[in-house]
């Protein structure tokens, strides 16, 4: 791993390290713990007859109390990299009856097809290489995959989303993000931390070779009249994939 690589990891875990105390009221409104999102994300995973699901960047559990509440005899467990995040999350785990394991992404510590349902909650975006951590995903699961999360083309002016999608086909993207971040390929902000630039739809192609069948999800509201919609109409989206 290059050094540039391990200085933007190593930026971003001591980012949730230092605001492990503060990520609620930070983070409120990620992952699972939003419950306008839960709505539709727990019967979509429900609709797979799930008994058992992973969370990939559980961060400080709140989500993964979310899901247990959600599915209540199945067996759930939560991942995060960071120690200090899953300090926070002991407690909550043990009450509601969720494991937790400190492990990264792009090398779950479980073997093949071992979760019925495995998801990620706005983690993708902070990783320098999702593909990683989708292989991983769709390596333990067995029946569904979540990854919901950031959507470049949805987000900015209107122009700017053709201009990003067109740069993306062309496959200039890569080019543009690396002159336009000066050669670090992310972004740091008070409220993320380490991001990079990421859609779910880089993701598609390989999400598609597993699954059977893809829903697609809106993370915001679903008033578009687009075609194009949630491609070019949304800022986030949540592609459930399932397997038969």
């Amino acid at each position: 791993m290059s050094p540039r690589l391990n200085h933007a990891i190593d930026l971003q875990r001591r980012y949730y390290t230092e605001t492990a105390e503060q990520y609620e009221s930070m983070h409120a409104m990620e992952s699972a713990a939003d419950p306008a999102s839960l709505k539709f994300v727990a019967p979509l995973l429900a609709a797979a007859g799930i008994s058992s699901l992973l969370e990939v960047g559980t961060a400080n559990g709140r989500g993964l109390r979310n899901l247990k509440d959600a599915f209540p005899c199945a067996f759930v467990c939560g991942l995060d990299p960071v120690a200090a995040l899953l300090n926070q999350a002991g407690p909550l785990g043990h009450r509601v009856g969720a494991s937790l394991v400190q492990g990264s992404g792009e090398a779950l510590p479980f073997p093949d097809a071992s979760f019925d349902a495995v998801c990620e909650f706005s983690t993708l975006h902070h990783v320098p290489n999702p593909v990683l951590v989708i292989k991983e995903m769709l390596r333990v699961a067995r029946k569904v995959v979540l990854v919901a999360d950031s959507n470049r083309f949805g987000q900015g002016p209107m122009l700017a989303r053709w201009l990003k999608l067109a740069l993306y086909k062309a496959g200039l993207w890569n080019t543009f993000n690396f002159v336009r971040t000066r050669g670090k390929r992310y972004m740091l902000t008070d409220g993320d931390g380490l991001a990079y630039s990421y859609s779910v739809y880089d993701s598609y192609g390989l999400i598609h070779e597993w699954a059977h069948r893809i829903i697609q999800v809106p993370s915001g509201a679903d008033n578009s009249p687009s075609w194009f919609h949630p491609l070019l109409t949304s800022a986030g989206v949540h592609l459930f994939a399932y397997r038969d």
